[in-house]
């Protein structure tokens, strides 16, 4: 009968080599002790030589035995200093595969989020196509139902660009948690400011510039490369001066990869130099400075 013996994570390893590593060291300390026991003995033999006043043949004789005691004496020594030296190197590399062990199982669950991510997209396309054909297909053509079909679509092209960004995102993160170099994906995710929900009267876009505009008594500000649910009141003069396009833009992705989606950027200032205020934009409908978004 074959047995498979199972392959050894690199943390087992280092545990096996670091125990090999304690249990060599222990053996080396007990014949340690027992030569600096011989050694002691030698000595005192010696000793009593030299005070009897024994012949030199003698004493030549007992100073000889000391002597191969105490070399091998203190090549055990040595020996025990090596032995402590690898336990420190094997105890460093030990630590160092627990790191990257712990590492690899947090970029994997990272990755499993956006694999399930990933999964429930297609899902989630048949669904809503299913929900959009069920109100197209009737010949009764109600202006409710194709706003509501359009409303739908427009949702949906939404979802499908924002599950692209994030499982982006999310390898993104795997990948520089995997090398070590993503200590903040470890911690707690920061509370992050929520979009407001679609509604028929805004489009989610994303920002080239940084923007204001006025809904109500509230002043809204958002930093360049940032989505955003901009009222359709503003869409065509945003888009006409290139400070926003359409999530599913082939440069918003690009930008998306660079900056990412931006939602923890910081608001920008009343007083920033490069803030376009919409409002003014649209009433005007005055030529402004287009993003240089190159």
């Amino acid at each position: 009968m074959v047995f498979f013996r199972r392959e050894l994570s690199p943390v087992e390893i280092f545990e096996r080599a670091l125990k090999d590593k304690h249990a060599a060291r222990h053996k080396l300390k007990e014949r340690l002790l027992l030569a600096e026991k011989a050694l002691d003995e030698k000595r005192l033999v010696a000793e009593r030589l030299a005070k009897a006043g024994a012949s030199n043949g003698q004493l030549d004789r007992a100073e000889a035995k000391m002597q191969v005691v105490e070399d091998k004496a203190k090549a055990l020594r040595a020996a025990v200093a090596d032995c402590d030296e690898q336990i420190v190197l094997a105890e460093r590399a030990l630590a160092d595969a627990i790191a990257q062990r712990d590492r690899d199982r947090a970029a994997n669950e990272i990755e499993a989020v956006a694999g399930a991510i990933e999964q429930a997209v297609p899902r989630f396309e048949i669904g809503a196509a299913a929900l959009i054909d069920a109100v197209t297909r009737s010949k009764a053509g109600l202006s409710e139902a194709t706003r509501f079909a359009a409303d739908v679509d427009e949702i949906r092209r939404e979802v499908l660009a924002a599950a692209e960004l994030i499982c982006w995102e999310l390898r993104s993160a795997a990948v520089r948690t995997r090398v070590g170099n993503a200590n903040v994906a470890l911690l707690a995710p920061p509370e992050t400011k929520e979009l407001p929900p679609p509604e028929s009267d805004r489009q989610m876009v994303y920002t080239l510039s940084p923007l204001s505009w006025r809904e109500g008594e509230e002043v809204r500000r958002v930093a360049a490369f940032t989505m955003a649910a901009l009222p359709k009141t503003l869409l065509t003069a945003a888009l006409q001066h290139q400070h926003v396009d359409y999530l599913n833009a082939r440069r918003v992705q690009t930008l998306m990869h660079v900056h990412g989606s931006g939602q923890q950027q910081a608001e920008p200032g009343a007083d920033d130099p490069a803030l376009v205020d919409l409002d003014a934009l649209a009433v005007a409908g005055q030529a402004a400075p287009q993003a240089d978004v190159a």
